[in-house]
C-alpha cells in the first residue's frame, strides 16, 4: 500500500522512468545518477538492494549483480516536483564502471576539465565476476 501511494507521487517520463541519484548516506558523497521504472522502485523496496532500470539493456538492472559492488537502499526520497528520485544508500565499493567510487569524477577547474577521483579498482576486474 505505501509503495503505491508512493508511486502516485512520481511524474515519470514518457518512456516510464524516472531520474534517480544515489548518495552515500553517511557521507552525503554523491555515487551516480541512474534511471528507475515503477519495477525497479517496486523491486527495491521489496528487496532493500538497489534495481535500475537499464536503457542500453532494456532491462532491470540490480546494482552489483555482475560487479559484486552492491547498494543498499537506506531511504528513499522523492523531490518536490515528484520527478526525481534520491537513494540514500550504503554502497560496497565502487559506484563506477570506471573503477571510481563516484562516477562524478571530472571537475571544471582553471578553465580545465581534471580527474579529481583516480581508479580504485581496475574496471576489467568488477566484470570478471
Amino acid at each position: 500500500m505505501a509503495t503505491d501511494k508512493l508511486l502516485e507521487t512520481i511524474s515519470f517520463d514518457s518512456n516510464g522512468l524516472v531520474p534517480a541519484i544515489a548518495q552515500q548516506h553517511d557521507s552525503g558523497e554523491i555515487l551516480m545518477m541512474a534511471w528507475m521504472n515503477v519495477d525497479s522502485i517496486r523491486e527495491t523496496l521489496e528487496t532493500g538492494r538497489v534495481c535500475y532500470w537499464s536503457r542500453s539493456r532494456q532491462s532491470l538492472w540490480r546494482k552489483g549483480e555482475t560487479s559484486g559492488q552492491v547498494q543498499s537502499l537506506k531511504e528513499l526520497r522523492v523531490d518536490c516536483d515528484g520527478d526525481t528520485l534520491l537513494l540514500q544508500v550504503d554502497q560496497a565499493g565502487v559506484a563506477c564502471h570506471t573503477g571510481r567510487r563516484s562516477c562524478f569524477f571530472r571537475a571544471v577547474r582553471n578553465d580545465e576539465v581534471v580527474t579529481i577521483a583516480e581508479q580504485l579498482v581496475d574496471p576489467a576486474d568488477l566484470y570478471s565476476k
